[in-house]
């Protein structure tokens, strides 16, 4: 038969505040650790965004080199820029042929959750919103969320 009271030596198991000291503890290590989740969710985002943009660039200045070493023919008023995001993932009839791709896919914007981009051509005004759709200049995130360091992801 099983007696309750002080414990013996030799017994085992833990008693009722022992338990709730332990829980309590747990809920608080808990609790700190779901703020510093979302913050390293958010950093893995921006880096993600910060890759994008720059795979994007890369191809739009690969694209404007190649048509300014007389690789493919543009319009005049293009400055040697892309048309649109499309021109890159397509690819455009190079001399000889030949078809010259310079990105493989346009990326998913890691804040918006889409693959709508904010567009910039060289005739644009640097803070203006809309894109006037002669050539794709730069490229930047549509979303209006602020970034760790307190900048627009907009502005990137």
């Amino acid at each position: 038969m099983r007696r309750f009271g002080p414990r013996r030596s030799g017994e085992a198991g833990l008693t009722l505040v022992e338990l709730i000291i332990t829980v309590a503890i747990v809920g608080i290590l808990a609790a700190a650790a779901v703020p510093i989740a979302r913050f390293q969710v958010k950093r893995t985002k921006e880096r993600e965004l910060r890759r994008d943009l720059w795979e994007m660039r890369d191809a739009i200045d690969r694209y404007k080199d190649a048509a300014e070493k007389g690789a493919f023919v543009t319009k005049a008023d293009s400055f040697n820029y892309p048309p649109d995001l499309e021109s890159l993932v397509n690819g455009v009839e190079a001399q000889g042929g030949k078809k010259v791709k310079f990105l493989r896919r346009i990326p998913v914007d890691p804040m918006t959750g889409t693959a709508e981009w904010g567009l910039r051509s060289n005739q644009d005004d640097l803070d203006s919103d809309s894109f006037g759709g002669q050539n794709v200049f730069d490229v930047h995130s549509k979303s209006y969320g602020t970034a760790l360091d307190g900048t627009k992801y907009s502005t990137w």
